[in-house]
C-alpha cells in the first residue's frame, strides 16, 4: 500500500476526531474543582463522574471492536462525535448530579468509538512498515485535546461560565461528526474489506481465538501497566492534587499538563522507531518506561513538603512517555491477529488501561475522602497516600506482562516465529534470540 496525500488526509481528519474526543475525555479533569461547587460534590462524589465515564468507554471496548470490524471506522467516529456533543451539551446545562452524571456517560460511550477506529484507519491506508510510528503518532497527537482542555477551556470556564465552556466544547465534536461523514472512508478503492454480517457463533468463535493468544494478552498487560497513571493525572486528580495539594497555581497546573502533553508528543515519534526497528524488544522498552514513572512518582510522593518546580516538571517528563509506552500494546494487537479481528484484539488491549483507570481513580477519591472525614478539605499528605494505591497497580501490571511475555516466547519457538514483522527483525539480524 502506498501512502498518499489522500491518505495523509484521512488519518489528519480520524486524528483530529481524536483530538476532540481527548478534550471531552479530560474536560471534567481541569473542572473537577468548578464542578465540586457547581455540584456540592465530594471527592468520591467527583470521582464516580469519571469512574462512569471510564466504565461505559471500558465495556464498550470489545463491542466497538466488534462493530469496528462488521461496520467499518467511519461511522463509528461518526456515532461517536454525535454521543459525545449530545453529552456535553447535558453537563453543560446540568445544575444537579443526575443529568451531569448521565452527560459524562455519553462521553464516555462516544469516546470509546473514537479510538479504535482511528487506528483502524491507519492500518487500512498507511503502509504496513509505518504501523507502529503512526500508531504512535495517531496516540499522542491526539492527546493535544488536553491542551485544549487545560488552556481555551479553562479560559471559558473562568471567564464566561460553566454553559458557554461545554457547549463550546460540544460544538466541536459536532463539526467532527459533519467532517468525517463528508471525507473519511473506511479503506481505499478496491481494498478488502471485512464488514460481514456476523452471527452469535462466530462473533464468540473470533472473540475466543484474539484472547487466547497471549500475544493480545501481552498488549492488555501492557496497556494496563503503563497508561494508568497518566490517565488518572490527566483525566481528574492531577489538577486538584498540584493547585490543592502542591500549593500550585491555576495557570502553574494548566501549564504543567502542557507540559505532559507536549513531552509525550516529542517522546512518541522515538518510541514507534524503537519499536519499528526492534519489535523483540518491545516488552523491555515498556518495563522500562515503567520503572521510569514508579521512580518519579515515589520521588513525589518522598519529598519532605510541596515538591519543587524542577521535580513535578519531571513527573510530567515521566507520565508522558507512558503514553507512547501503552501504544505498544497496540502493536502487539496488530502483529499477533489477522485484519478481520485487528477491531476485536484492539478492543480487548483497549479494555486494559481504562479499566485500571477507574479503579485506581476510584481508590483516589475513596482514601481522599476517608483522610478528610468527607470534609472535602485536602491536604498534601492526603494526596500522597491516595496516589501511594498506584504501587498496587503496578505491581500486578508488571506481574502480567512477565508471565504472559513467556507464554508468547513459547508459543513462537513452537510456531517457528511465523509473524510477519517479527520473522522479518530476525531475518535482519541473523543471529536468533531475543523476545517480544
Amino acid at each position: 500500500m502506498v501512502s498518499s496525500r489522500r491518505a495523509w488526509l484521512i488519518w489528519s481528519i480520524g486524528v483530529t476526531a481524536y483530538v476532540v474526543a481527548v478534550l471531552q475525555r479530560t474536560s471534567l479533569g481541569v473542572a473537577g474543582i468548578d464542578a465540586a461547587h457547581r455540584f456540592h460534590a465530594s471527592a468520591s462524589v467527583l470521582a464516580l463522574f469519571a469512574v462512569l465515564q471510564l466504565l461505559v468507554y471500558a465495556g464498550l471496548q470489545v463491542p466497538v471492536g466488534l462493530l469496528v470490524d462488521r461496520l467499518g471506522p467511519r461511522a463509528l467516529i461518526v456515532g461517536g462525535a454525535v454521543l459525545m456533543a449530545l453529552g456535553q451539551v447535558l453537563l453543560a446545562l446540568s445544575v444537579s448530579i443526575g443529568p451531569a452524571v448521565l452527560g459524562r456517560v455519553l462521553v464516555g460511550a462516544g469516546d470509546a468509538a473514537t479510538f479504535i477506529s482511528v487506528l483502524r484507519l491507519v492500518t487500512s491506508w498507511m503502509p504496513p512498515r509505518r504501523a507502529p510510528l503512526m500508531t504512535q503518532l495517531t496516540g499522542i497527537v491526539g492527546q493535544a485535546g488536553q491542551v485544549l482542555s487545560a488552556f481555551p477551556l479553562v479560559a471559558l470556564l473562568h471567564g464566561p461560565g460553566w454553559t458557554t465552556a461545554f457547549l463550546s466544547a460540544a460544538s466541536l465534536s459536532a463539526l467532527v461528526a459533519v467532517l468525517v461523514a463528508l471525507v473519511v472512508r473506511d479503506a481505499p478503492a478496491g481494498a478488502l474489506r471485512h464488514h460481514d454480517a456476523p452471527t452469535a457463533a462466530k462473533v464468540a468463535r473470533d472473540l475466543r481465538s484474539v484472547w487466547r493468544h497471549p500475544g493480545t494478552r501481552l498488549g492488555l498487560w501492557t496497556h494496563v501497566t503503563a497508561q494508568f497513571s497518566g490517565t488518572v493525572f490527566a483525566l481528574l486528580w492531577g489538577y486538584p492534587f498540584l493547585v490543592t495539594g502542591e500549593g500550585r497555581s491555576p495557570r502553574s497546573a494548566s501549564t504543567l499538563m502542557t507540559v505532559f502533553v507536549v513531552a509525550g508528543m516529542l517522546v512518541a515519534p522515538f518510541v514507534g522507531v524503537l519499536v519499528e526497528r526492534h519489535p523483540l524488544r518491545r516488552s523491555w522498552l515498556v518495563l522500562g518506561i515503567v520503572a521510569v514513572c514508579v521512580t518519579a512518582w515515589t520521588a513525589v510522593l518522598a519529598w519532605p513538603g510541596p515538591s519543587p518546580l524542577w521535580l513535578l516538571v519531571a513527573l510530567m517528563l515521566a507520565l508522558a512517555i507512558g503514553g507512547p509506552g501503552s501504544m505498544i500494546a497496540f502493536d502487539y494487537a496488530r502483529t499477533f491477529n489477522p485484519p478481520n479481528r485487528l477491531g476485536t484484539a484492539t478492543g480487548i488491549v483497549n479494555v486494559g488501561g481504562f479499566v485500571a483507570s477507574l479503579v485506581t481513580m476510584l481508590l483516589v477519591g475513596l482514601i481522599l475522602d476517608l483522610r478528610s472525614s468527607g470534609t472535602g478539605d485536602y491536604s498534601l499528605g492526603d494526596f500522597r497516600v491516595a496516589f501511594a494505591s498506584q504501587y498496587l497497580v503496578w505491581a500486578v501490571g508488571v506481574l502480567g506482562i512477565v508471565l504472559t511475555r513467556r507464554k508468547v516466547r513459547a508459543r513462537m519457538a513452537h510456531e517457528g516465529v511465523v509473524v510477519p514483522p517479527i520473522r522479518d527483525a530476525i531475518a535482519r539480524r541473523r543471529r536468533g534470540g531475543g523476545a517480544p
